[in-house]
């Protein structure tokens, strides 16, 4: 039984860190390397081998609904690997990044916390102890967004937790209710009582819920502490915040609550489809005016997450599919943006786009691999965020949409718009720099390049024959509510 691990192997390596770094990194780094491989090698084992399968855990030996449980199924499971990729490529980033700031291995030991919240999520199959392993996630990531000690990241990190603590707050009154409505906290026996309950109560339980992780995962109206937290933040903390947290505490939560525990009710799935749209056109609306480079890749956070949630809202097999492979393309691309952005900031130390310059012979393997983002974020074919845009929006026009539809494609093409400006400016422009502060090691260069070798290569997963071994089972598992109580009632009880 591996699920137990993806809690427990960042929380030893947070633990062992604090113990025996030292005044040093190093201890601390080759914890957190030997950790997160083997989360990886066990998330990709567990894909490839069990994603057609339910696995359930009882804690301590005490079945569900007395106990608490913790479920595998193909949706966790893309969620691990997708959280403990980018968290891989972050480390290998993190090193030369944050030894510029300063050589602590107190970094290391949060990081690894925010890994363990993460991944706690998405294997829980209880709703309070899904909050509770949020909350580490959130802490863990308020310190880091602060880890420079500058002015603007202080004051960013303290918008973060006002903003989180006052969606953690929306939560658990939306978890009280709930509990008070069904008497159980194990989501599974949740969804099988649910109907029983009046219908007004659920409207109210949805209707918070929505507002809480709406917020974790920074859609419009709820977006106001991200531009702030993004771009403050060291970059390889931008990139799991925009790469995997705000999906792994906001997209995944709605997808299991909003499909596998309330069954998609039309009125949120209405929401959810004028949530995504005006997410997609204002969050690329505020970003095409930035200057700031990593302020503008935060707002497009807004708007990529806009294009899942209208994927979601139509909830159709389509849609769900084109929103579940922009989970992973956002993911990948939007990291490795940030990545740039991190290198470029090494190298210069600046993030206007107006002090940058050519910088495309100074820096060929950030150059090169910005360019693979942009055309990505861009959906410029045959890049990854192509085939994820244009399954949506096809699966928009098929559910009778066409404005959403409209509304999407006008997003890319602003997002397109946006891209040739970081181009244009940052790496083409027309100052010269030739006295570097210091250039991207060896680590640096394989982070970048392993994910934009992953922006092509994804492309792939929507061949026949590969998408029903890939995004197919997620797609089932998120559309069959009935299966979910079954396999996991079924098997704790």
């Amino acid at each position: 039984m591996i699920l137990p691990y993806f809690v427990i192997l960042p929380l030893l390596a947070a633990f062992l860190i604090t113990l025996l770094a030292g005044k040093k990194d190093d201890w601390a780094i080759t914890l957190a390397f030997m950790a997160l491989i083997s989360l990886l090698v066990l998330s990709i084992f567990g894909f490839v081998t069990m994603h057609e399968e339910t696995v359930v855990y009882s804690m301590s030996g005490w079945d569900a609904p007395i106990g608490i449980c913790l479920v595998q199924d193909a949706l966790s499971l893309f969620m691990l690997v997708m959280i403990n990729l980018i968290a891989l490529t972050s480390l290998c980033f993190s090193i030369q990044y944050i030894r510029h700031l300063s050589q602590d291995w107190k970094y290391y030991a949060l990081f690894m916390l925010l890994i363990a919240g993460m991944n706690g999520v998405v294997v829980t199959g209880d709703l309070f102890n899904l909050y509770v392993f949020m909350e580490i996630a959130l802490i863990s990531a308020f310190a880091l967004v602060a880890y420079g000690c500058r002015a603007e990241e202080y004051e960013a990190s303290f918008k973060y937790a006002v903003m989180g603590g006052l969606s953690s707050s929306i939560i658990l009154i939306g978890i009280a209710f709930t509990y008070s409505a069904t008497s159980s906290l194990t989501l599974a026996r949740i969804a099988e009582v649910l109907p029983t309950v009046d219908p007004r109560l659920v409207l109210w339980i949805g209707a918070l819920f929505l507002a809480g992780f709406g917020l974790k995962a920074a859609s419009m109206p709820f977006h106001a502490w991200l531009p702030d937290a993004h771009s403050s933040a060291p970059a390889p903390i931008s990139s799991m915040l925009s790469g995997v947290l705000i999906k792994a505490l906001g997209v995944y939560v709605l997808f299991r609550l909003f499909f596998n525990v309330f069954g998609a009710p039309a009125i949120f799935m209405q929401l959810l489809l004028v949530l995504g749209a005006l997410s997609i056109v204002l969050g690329v609306f505020l970003a095409i005016g930035q200057w700031d480079l990593k302020r503008l890749l935060a707002y497009h956070s807004i708007s990529q997450i806009g294009y899942i949630l209208l994927g979601m809202g139509l909830a159709t097999p389509l849609g769900i599919l084109g929103a579940v492979f922009h989970l992973l393309n956002h993911a990948l691309f939007k990291s490795l943006l940030f990545y740039n952005a991190g290198a470029v900031e090494m190298v210069l130390g600046t993030r206007n786009l107006r002090k940058m310059g050519k910088l495309a012979k100074l820096l060929p393997v950030t150059s090169g691999t910005s360019m693979v983002a942009s055309l990505s974020i861009s959906g410029i074919p045959p890049f990854n965020g192509f085939f994820s845009k244009l399954i949506i929006i096809i699966a928009a026009i098929q559910a009778g949409h066409p404005i959403f539809a409209f509304w999407a494609v006008l997003g890319s093409l602003l997002t397109l718009a946006s891209f040739m400006k970081v181009q244009r400016y940052g790496f083409y422009g027309e100052i010269e720099h030739k006295t570097p502060i210091m250039m991207p090691g060896n680590l640096v260069r394989f982070a970048m390049l392993t994910l934009a070798v992953l922006c092509v290569l994804s492309s792939l997963m929507v061949l026949p024959g590969i998408r029903e071994l890939t995004l197919d089972p997620v797609v089932d598992v998120i559309l069959n509510k009935t299966g979910y109580i079954r396999m996991v009632c079924g098997r704790a009880l």
